[in-house]
């Protein structure tokens, strides 16, 4: 979200939660700080009411009372002010800041999960620490409510400590200058508006003035004001003075790790509450080594809006950066322990153990009753291959073929592809899953001859066609797909073409498989190269589009 919003051509970004109800103010106050001729950040806490008393017209032009009368604003602002109280929540702090200036703190963002905590004190602490803004509180000019619903208490069942707040809370620990200095919200400076006139108030030095970091003016200085004037200015800072302890800055223990970082999530769970209408899930197997490919391969189905993704981590590295991540994953705790960096390539004994991992937890998938397409993580997607897969139909097993060859059959032996096909949940899938997880168990090799041998036969008994097979105890057929569609690595020399994305484009490609090349930093190598790579692993990033969708 931050890094679109540098993307727009507005010249003041807002974040804003979306139950927050904001009134006219807000807009004069966004115009005054508009003309200020320095870089700045505004932050503003709501005030929380627990009943509205108004409504919104059908047009949204103006409140109503209970009896249709419109409410003046400034009544409605009276009412709201006596009816409400202050409540900081993190989740709910507005921030504000012209985005043409200079960035608002140094160092990289994490990748917080926005509105769970920590995020808005994390920015302000930094900003803060990096003084390039001049950042202010406008609690008391911007009036803004949000209505704290009976029941907003149980939508999240473990409250603080749950997954969402405990991944915000390590991340502001870990990233950024809170290891080393807690910033100090109570000395920050105040916006407020006094007799028509926008002022800042600097509670340290008791100073006002109409740009905040310069010209200030003490307010106890004889003959600089008017006595008047420094009447009216000196009762607006006693009212904001007199409604600071309703409610506490202080960024101690925001930016605190508040538990271990744990989270003991079923796959069932996860299951039930990503899958999409058909019951199908598409699913992906990594370990630490490849975190940077699987990280491309999520920024692809965040950028296609697949959004029924689930990931396996093969090891607890894995698992916790992509919990940081804030993605779907489970721990597979019957994977190998030994994956190390660069030793887990197609055909090392690393990758033999990793691949049966796969068609082990497929299996376990399709016994709850999911429709799984499971894709490595080195197959780039063009497009969303789900449909077409799904209209095989139950009793299929629709695979990448691993045929270089251009001409002549497809399903010959050993050339089933298992990092990428599709399966329903029925009884003959599962029988035949089970045979080859039995078969993948006993082996030295990896499971990919597994399903061949299974499935098709030793030596391709089962074979029917150029492209098919039928296992005959199962009655499993196995559609072997199309290559034009769901090239390989070695068809058509597509990985060595000058542009693969414009060869691929023209095929009709709706994936491309990263094999048929031999080690993980020669793999990296190719896909980074030829610009089907998604991830910026200097910002923990997906790389942004020219064209912004939200």
């Amino acid at each position: 979200m931050m890094a679109r919003s540098r993307s727009f051509g507005s010249d003041i970004s807002v974040f804003v939660n979306p139950e927050t109800i904001l009134l006219p103010d807000f807009t004069s106050s966004m115009s005054f700080l508009h003309e200020l001729d320095q870089d700045w950040l505004l932050v503003a806490s709501p005030r929380n009411i627990s009943y509205l008393p108004f409504r919104l017209s059908d047009d949204g032009t103006h409140w109503l009372k209970e009896s249709d009368k419109r409410v003046k604003m400034k009544e409605l602002q009276e009412i709201l002010s006596r009816k409400s109280q202050w409540s900081p929540s993190d989740g709910k702090l507005i921030t504000a800041w012209n985005s043409r200036g200079s960035p608002l703190h140094t160092g990289t963002l994490p990748p917080f999960l926005y509105g769970k905590g920590t995020h808005n004190h994390w920015v302000i602490s930094e900003a803060l620490s990096s003084h390039l803004r001049f950042v202010f509180d406008a609690s008391w000019t911007i009036s803004s409510y949000f209505l704290d619903y009976p029941t907003n208490q149980s939508n999240d069942l473990s409250g603080r400590e749950s997954w969402e707040y405990v991944g915000n809370s390590h991340l502001g620990a870990l990233y950024g200058s809170s290891l080393f200095r807690e910033a100090n919200f109570s000395s920050l400076v105040r916006l407020m508006k006094c007799s028509g006139r926008y002022l800042f108030f600097d509670p340290v030095s008791y100073a006002v003035s109409r740009s905040g970091g310069r010209n200030k003016v003490g307010l106890l200085e004889k003959k600089i004001l008017h006595s008047w004037r420094k009447k009216k200015v000196s009762a607006c800072v006693e009212t904001i003075k007199s409604s600071e302890g309703m409610w506490n800055w202080s960024s101690k223990n925001q930016l605190k790790a508040s538990a271990k970082l744990d989270f003991p999530f079923l796959l069932e769970s996860l299951l039930s509450g990503i899958a999409d209408e058909n019951k199908t899930i598409v699913l992906t197997v990594a370990g630490y080594s490849y975190k940077d490919m699987m990280m491309s391969w999520v920024c692809r189905m965040r950028h296609l809006k697949i959004t029924n993704f689930i990931i396996c981590a093969l090891d607890r590295e894995t698992y916790d950066f992509a919990i940081l991540q804030g993605l779907p994953v489970f721990r597979d705790s019957s994977a190998p322990r030994d994956i190390s960096f660069d030793n887990c390539h197609f055909g090392s004994k690393c990758f033999q153990r990793v691949t049966k991992a796969k068609s082990r937890i497929v299996l376990k998938i399709l016994k709850l009753g999911y429709n799984v397409l499971l894709s490595d993580v080195d197959v780039y997607w063009f497009k969303n291959p789900v449909p077409l897969l799904s209209s095989f139909g139950p009793s299929v097993l629709a695979a990448q073929s691993d045929e270089y060859n251009k001409t002549g059959p497809i399903n010959m032996p050993r050339r089933l592809n298992s990092g990428f096909y599709f399966v329903f949940s029925d009884g003959s899938t599962v029988a035949a899953m089970e045979k080859v997880v039995k078969h993948a168990a006993t082996s030295g090799l990896s499971e990919q001859p597994s399903f061949y041998d299974m499935l098709c036969g030793e030596g391709g008994s089962n074979r029917v066609g150029d492209n098919m097979c039928k296992e005959p105890e199962t009655n499993l057929t196995i559609y072997f797909l199309d290559r034009d569609l769901f090239p390989n690595g070695a068809y058509e020399g597509l990985w060595e073409k000058r542009n693969v994305r414009e060869a691929c484009s023209k095929m009709g490609c709706l994936v491309i498989h990263n094999n048929w090349i031999s080690g993980r930093r020669k793999k990296l190598e190719r896909q980074v190269l030829s610009g089907l790579w998604e991830y910026d692993i200097s910002t923990r990033m997906c790389k942004q589009s020219s064209k912004i969708s939200c």
